[in-house]
């Protein structure tokens, strides 16, 4: 009997695997990401941020779902390639539909919008025809829409098809050209592209107004009828003839399968790896929503930006930009799912590396909208992100290029950070400014800082007056971990002289930073003989370097696990609830918690052992953060800790990419 039970069950795999669509895959891990992020928006007007956009491939555009029931398109697209993001219409691609009577077919009773990581779909219907419509990237430079009409009626139906759209004043010339429409602009080198595949078009247009009028089509009762058109908008570094021979070849189902199969992989390798105490289901959804977080900040090389990489956020207008530190962390997060990713992120500053090793603060794709950084850097975090890197796939070759980069950047901030030359380094700037100093701490109005003076090295560097415990605290570990890349490179002499530094600075921080009688590290000043008080974040740094004693991290735990401290709704902010300078609401580093000093914090507790604490943490980070388990509301930049409210810029990679640390 159980041969006969195993014959039919052969039977019935051998039925499935003939009757699957040719292009359809099994995609669990996809369906973690649906409907994660809410994209409803229809922009009132060119600069419009009140809704989130879906990008793809590192595309300077994005999209949305509308529901105006003039609009029968996607919203947008929403353009980075000028200004600080606009966008260019309500919807470019406005489809509208007439029977032969010119009676207007697309009256709706219902819509159901549905969005993956992969692809946006929308479903619509009344009695008489039903449309689907679907967006998916191509490419970079292009991303594809298809409307699918269905006759759900009882007879034919003949169709005139057309689409138009009323554009925001951002394009300066439309040309219409064969089957396609071309939207230039004096603000952006990268020219737009509107091409009807397959299809000849009617087309005429002015400055603000384009109509294109589509062959008409019959259409049998339950038979469907699809268009598909391309919206391209491309930077000139890149070849349109290329991109324009790929469009009029492409299969759209195989695209859109490639997509599911790809984003599936990635988030696959997220929910799989994840920690064993984190497998129910709400952690496997916010995994898939910092994974469309990052996939909606990536952007391509163009302009002056030589390799691709991650903003912080596409949705705060002075946030399309690179930043040093948002780098690093970002290229840890994204190691978990996309490495190639992630060395391009890496890559990204280092490419404006200077010779005496500095690094920018942040760089730009258009320097005549914002001008690089280069007042300041950021706290020595990039030779954790490439060890981190090299853990997931061992790519000697990508050491090699990195760690001669790694190794100037580490050298600088001791010839240049180091104001009384004592091994101990202090944050500064290039332009002598106590501000630009400030920004380089990462933590620009931390209470640490209010008294803060600044102090001449050299012509072109400036340190504040005081040494700082987590810029200490992370040199110790860019130490530990150049050591670990000079091994794998074979270079013994680098890696027993930063093995043997980092245990002298190990010492430093434990004798000079920590207070025994709070039981917390502090900044210092420049001797090293007096405390700069105030409990923040940077005091459980030395805990994520592995720079504490054990009995130094038991102390720091137990007020990092007070609630009238640390342990808020929303744990490990970043300065003590109970100071009298706490403030979330008005200071962005003087209480709202930041995900990556949480982040820190967690791994901090993890390193000494302290696991149930660890994990009692993440839960309530997580669960107190406003909306991060929920469909719908993006990741915010930071989050209040004691209401858990989200804080200041949506849609944030480097919340993004702790939350997956936090996990996995």
């Amino acid at each position: 009997m159980k041969y006969i039970t195993l014959l039919g069950l052969c039977f019935l795999c051998f039925l499935a695997c003939e009757t699957t669509p040719k292009h359809e895959t099994k995609q669990e891990a996809l369906a973690y990401s649906k409907n994660r992020l809410n994209y409803q928006i229809l922009p009132k007007q060119k600069e419009d941020k009140d809704g989130l956009m879906f990008s793809d491939q590192g595309a300077w555009f994005a999209y949305g779902f509308s529901d105006f029931m003039a609009i029968n398109g996607f919203s947008g697209p929403f353009l980075m390639t000028q200004d600080n993001g606009v966008w260019a219409s309500k919807s470019l691609a406005n489809f509208y539909l007439k029977d032969a009577d010119d009676e207007r077919l697309l009256n709706f009773q219902k819509t159901t919008n549905t969005s993956y990581s992969s692809h946006l779909e929308v479903l619509q219907q009344n009695k008489r025809i039903q449309l689907k419509k679907e967006l998916v990237f191509l490419s970079s430079h292009t991303a594809l829409q298809r409307f699918t009409v269905t006759n759900v009626s009882g007879e034919a139906i003949t169709i005139k098809p057309s689409f138009n759209s009323y554009l925001f004043n951002v394009f300066s010339e439309i040309k219409v050209n064969d089957n396609t429409i071309e939207f230039h602009s004096e603000k952006t080198p990268a020219i737009g592209y509107l091409t009807f595949v397959d299809e000849k078009i009617e087309a005429s247009s002015d400055a603000v107004f384009y109509l294109a009028n589509l062959d008409s089509k019959s259409i049998a009762p339950q038979q469907s009828v699809s268009f598909v058109i391309a919206q391209s908008f491309i930077f000139p570094e890149y070849d349109w003839e290329a991109e324009q021979k790929r469009i009029q070849t492409i299969d759209f189902d195989a695209v859109l399968a490639a997509r599911k199969s790809e984003k599936n992989a990635q988030l696959e390798a997220l929910v799989v790896n994840r920690k064993p105490q984190f497998k129910d289901t709400i952690y496997a959804e916010v995994l898939a929503k910092a994974q469309l977080t990052l996939q909606n900040n990536w952007r391509i090389a163009a302009g002056e930006i030589k390799h691709q990489g991650l903003f912080p956020s596409y949705h705060y207008k002075w946030f399309n930009g690179f930043w040093t530190w948002d780098s690093w962390k970002h290229a840890v997060g994204l190691s978990y799912y996309d490495v190639a990713l992630a060395k391009a992120q890496m890559k990204q500053l280092f490419a404006f590396q200077q010779p005496d090793g500095f690094i920018l603060d942040c760089v730009y794709r258009d320097t005549l909208i914002e001008p690089h950084n280069t007042r300041n850097t950021k706290p020595p975090l990039s030779a954790w992100a490439v060890a981190k890197i090299y853990e997931r796939d061992t790519d000697l070759e990508f050491v090699k290029y990195m760690y001669p980069k790694l190794k100037k950047y580490h050298n600088w901030w001791y010839i240049k950070r180091d104001h009384d030359q004592d091994g101990l380094c202090e944050y500064g700037s290039t332009d002598g400014t106590l501000i630009a100093a400030k920004w380089e701490s990462g933590m620009d109005n931390a209470i640490r800082f209010d008294a803060s003076k600044i102090l001449k090295n050299t012509e072109d560097a400036y340190s504040i007056n005081q040494e700082s415990v987590d810029l200490n605290s992370y040199l110790y570990a860019e130490k530990l971990y150049l050591a670990q890349l000079a091994k794998v490179l074979s270079i013994s002499e680098d890696a027993k002289r930063y093995t043997d530094d980092a245990e002298a600075l190990k010492t430093r921080i434990q004798m000079q930073f920590y207070d025994v009688e709070d039981g917390w590290f502090y900044d210092t000043n420049l001797d090293g003989d007096e405390f700069i008080k105030g409990e923040g974040s940077e005091g459980w740094t030395a805990l994520w370097a592995n720079a504490a004693t054990p009995a130094q991290a038991k102390a720091v735990k137990t007020r990092m696990m007070h609630p009238d401290k640390f342990f808020t709704k929303v744990p490990f902010q970043t300065m003590s609830a109970d100071h009298k300078k706490f403030d979330p609401l008005q200071g962005y580093w003087r209480g709202p918690n930041w995900l990556d000093q949480a982040y820190f914090g967690v791994k901090g507790l993890r390193n000494y052992g302290f696991n149930t604490e660890a994990d009692q943490a993440t839960i309530q980070i997580l669960k107190g953060a406003e909306g991060l388990l929920k469909a719908g509301p993006s990741i915010r930049e930071n989050y209040h800790p004691i209401t858990g409210e989200g804080l200041n810029a949506h849609n944030f990679s480097w919340s993004a990419a702790h939350i997956i640390m936090l996990l996995m």
